[in-house]
């Protein structure tokens, strides 16, 4: 006899849920947006885009694109039948759907027969999408056909960009938004000891991976692209899902003197609690221990900053001097908001890879700051994940961190110290 498996809540972890009250704010802010810019709608739509930016007004992910007007109730456009069918079983099951206007329709003709529905044809449309929505995505994730369509189809409306103003109020995270973060960030937890009991020599990395991954799955949460990235070696300065995900490539096998590095992307409800993991399989090099200790002051110094009115560039400015001071450089951001918006890099101490394949591909890297005039406000979520680099090894940890009312909240333990396994 199968014993029946045990629900989140019999785990003693109950998974907190979105409410109508949440969908209202959302739908409120979205209206207070084109209020002030003088539009009459918004469009917004997944276009397989990495933030499924639809989903944060439908609670749902359909690859659907949903028309918001200003003054009457929002469409939901889905091109396939068996999307909806799944609105309707979560109905069934007794969830609270968010949008009543669901069809199957689609694409910018499809949003055009919307408008003039409402009687919005020569109205001005807010598009979410034009501009920068993602890292990869920074000239934005509308679709040429889309776009071609929507203004052939609706010749006499005005289009205007609303993207950053969509995706800064996304930043702000309501009480409802920040509990369901903290609940991925528990579920990441769980997926930190995971992979500290799956790292050990003689195993390979696919192993590693799939505890990870079972881990997250098992509470009930997903994982957004590139949903785990995970690398191996004494001095494998890489970063990034696996080789063998991408390619004809075996898993690596681990072997002591080794350090596991993995970014978890913990999803859940549309909240990303990402992490930095690193496990050093003793006895690691005399580089790696020093970039390890340099990544621990650079954590500790971001820290130290957060807090409401202090900007992205202090962050960073903060977690650059033990980086500079004990001769490191950092090839990944040292910070970034857990959704679009503000991304920290620093230039310093690459002067120690000029000449070497590594300094040839950085060279022609932009880094820098991305918005590093953000202000801190509270209820923005911040990933804190300081990496250290010398040469080409490479220490990266940290993990998600809340900023509040007087400073701020970390809501990770395992991913913000590298953990030094044993056997």
């Amino acid at each position: 006899m199968t014993a029946a498996p045990f629900t989140l809540a019999q785990r003693g972890m109950k998974a907190p849920q979105l409410t109508l009250t949440e969908r209202d704010r959302r739908w409120a802010g979205m209206r207070a947006i084109m209020e002030a810019a003088g539009l009459d709608a918004m469009v917004v739509g997944s276009f397989q885009g990495r933030e499924r930016l639809e989903s944060y007004l439908i609670d749902d992910f359909l690859d659907s694109v949903v028309v918001l007007p200003r003054l009457s109730p929002p469409v939901l456009l889905a091109f396939s039948t068996s999307r909806v069918s799944r609105i309707h079983e979560s109905a069934r099951r007794g969830e609270d759907v968010w949008v009543a206007d669901i069809r199957i329709d689609g694409g910018g003709a499809g949003v055009a027969r919307v408008l003039a529905e409402r009687g919005l044809a020569a109205g001005r449309i807010g598009l979410v999408g034009l501009g920068p929505t993602a890292p990869g995505e920074m000239e934005g994730l509308l679709p040429l056909g889309f776009w071609r369509n929507l203004v052939a189809s609706a010749p006499d409306a005005g289009f205007v960009d609303v993207t950053r103003d969509f995706t800064d109020f996304v930043l702000l995270k309501s009480a409802e938004e920040l509990a369901l973060m903290r609940h991925a960030a528990r579920v990441t937890e769980e997926a930190c000891a995971a992979m500290i009991a799956a790292c050990r020599p003689g195993a390979n990395e696919a192993e590693v991976y799939a505890d990870i991954l079972h881990a997250i799955h098992r509470r009930g949460c997903g994982t957004r692209y590139p949903f785990l990235s995970l690398q191996s070696g004494p001095d494998n300065i890489a970063w990034g899902e696996p080789r063998w995900i991408l390619r004809a490539e075996p898993p690596r096998i681990l072997a002591r003197g080794d350090l596991v590095q993995a970014e978890i992307h913990t999803q859940y409800g549309g909240q990303e609690a990402q992490v930095q993991m690193s496990v050093a399989l003793d006895p690691i090099s005399f580089e790696a221990r020093r970039c390890e200790e340099v990544a621990g002051k650079a954590w500790r110094a971001g820290l130290a900053v957060v807090r409401p009115g202090a900007t992205i560039a202090d962050v960073v400015r903060a977690m650059e001097t033990p980086i500079a001071e004990g001769g490191a450089w950092a090839k990944t951001p040292l910070v970034h908001t857990t959704t679009f918006g503000a991304t920290g890099f620093t230039p310093l101490g690459r002067a120690q890879i000029a000449g070497t394949r590594e300094g040839a591909i950085e060279g022609q890297a932009r880094v820098g700051v991305r918005r590093g005039d953000l202000v801190l406000r509270p209820g923005m979520c911040l990933e804190l994940e300081p990496n250290a680099c010398i040469g080409t090894v490479r220490v990266n940890i940290g993990g998600i961190v809340v900023v509040t009312a007087d400073g701020f909240e970390s809501l990770n333990t395992l991913a913000t110290s590298v953990h030094h396994a044993t056997w």
